[in-house]
């Protein structure tokens, strides 16, 4: 089954980290990075969806990050 996840962080390394402990555990990256402004909260904001193939069936209750 594929997998979809879409990462979110303020425009930080941290984003970074998220993006490539992502690519570390074996997703891969899905379109283009987004990056938009936050008015209520005055900063920019970067998005990333991932995929990932894994064995299994789908579950709502699947836990996303720790596939």
């Amino acid at each position: 089954m594929l997998l979809y996840r879409f990462l979110s962080e303020d425009d930080t390394s941290a984003f970074c980290h998220k993006v490539s402990e992502a690519l570390s555990k074996g997703w891969t990256l899905q379109g283009s990075p987004t990056y938009a402004f936050d008015a209520a909260r005055g900063v920019m904001r970067c998005g990333q969806a991932v995929v990932k193939e894994v064995e299994g069936t789908y579950s709502p209750d699947l836990k996303l990050g720790q596939q």
